[in-house]
């Protein structure tokens, strides 16, 4: 059986680089090098031609991407030293 996709539901470079925030379409082969879990196209037509991914891919990966972000920069917070000034006595 075809798995079935809803025309709406489909996005391309610039509409990624518009949800993730990017200043450039190109940005997002960057990210696909850059990022191994970043969903994938699900339509490719080759070099030079229109990729399309799935909108609720992307917003699901970019929600984990910037939770695991917002997790590691606690965890560093949380182990970094102190820095401690002088108490003005």
């Amino acid at each position: 059986m075809t798995p079935t996709v809803r025309t709406e539901d489909l996005i391309d470079a610039r509409g990624i680089a518009e949800l993730l925030g990017l200043s450039h379409p190109n940005s997002v082969s960057t990210y696909l090098r850059r990022y191994p879990d970043m969903p994938r196209p699900v339509v490719d037509l080759g070099r030079g031609r229109p990729r399309l991914w799935l909108r609720p891919h992307i917003a699901d990966w970019a929600v984990r991407r910037s939770d695991a972000a917002a997790a590691a920069a606690a965890a560093a917070a949380a182990t970094a030293p102190v820095a401690v000034t002088g108490s003005g006595l």
